[in-house]
């Protein structure tokens, strides 16, 4: 009982440390990234990636949901949260999301006809399926905040995202997500593993 007893603390411990400073694991539980990715799909997403260099456009990432209001997690369960979580079968609902990047700090974001645009210039969006239209108020421009960026998902039809994230805020820096909540990038599917691969 007792080998038993320390093997679980050491699993814990790593756990804990590579969910920390490497990677984990997290499953998708919405459809706001159809068809790039799917409800039940799982990710690794970096720690590391964003050490050493600086977001970019078209990166997919995870982050802190800015509107989550989530309840505490059992103290009892605690110790293990890092260990479920670091192989997917474990996340609390919300607390999360998984967006596209789509505007860099300081670049203004618009929408014309259905297209996004990035500095008065028609943003080219090879991952999006042919026909799939962006909506929101014709016209309104937004600039980037510095560290901020403006993110999408892929669906933009069913997307909680930077265009509806804090829409009853007086300032519009509610729309954007700071760089400090950004977990990190989805580097990895690694389920189904028929679709295996780069997301």
């Amino acid at each position: 009982m007792r080998e038993y007893a320390v093997l679980a603390v050491v699993a814990v411990v790593l756990a804990s440390l590579i969910r920390a400073f490497v990677g984990l694991a997290f499953y998708i539980p919405s459809p706001s990234m159809v068809p790039t990715l799917k409800i039940n799909d799982r990710v690794i997403v970096s720690r590391v990636t964003y050490r050493l260099r600086d977001p970019r456009r078209s990166d997919i990432i995870v982050f802190d949901n800015p509107d989550f209001r989530g309840a505490k997690p059992n103290p009892l369960l605690r110790p293990f949260g890092a260990l479920f979580e670091l192989v997917g079968v474990r996340q609390q609902k919300d607390k999360h999301y998984i967006k596209r990047i789509i505007g860099l700090p300081g670049e203004t974001v618009e929408i014309h006809d259905g297209s996004v645009w990035i500095n008065g210039n028609e943003l080219a969006e090879p991952w999006l399926p042919k026909g799939v239209t962006t909506e929101w108020p014709e016209g309104k421009k937004l600039t980037v905040p510095k560290n901020s960026y403006w993110v999408m998902g892929d669906n933009r039809d069913d997307s909680k995202d930077s265009r509806y994230f804090d829409v009853s805020a007086v300032t519009d820096a509610g729309h954007f997500i700071k760089r400090s909540s950004i977990v990190g990038p989805a580097v990895l599917r690694v389920w189904p593993f028929n679709r295996f691969g780069h997301p």
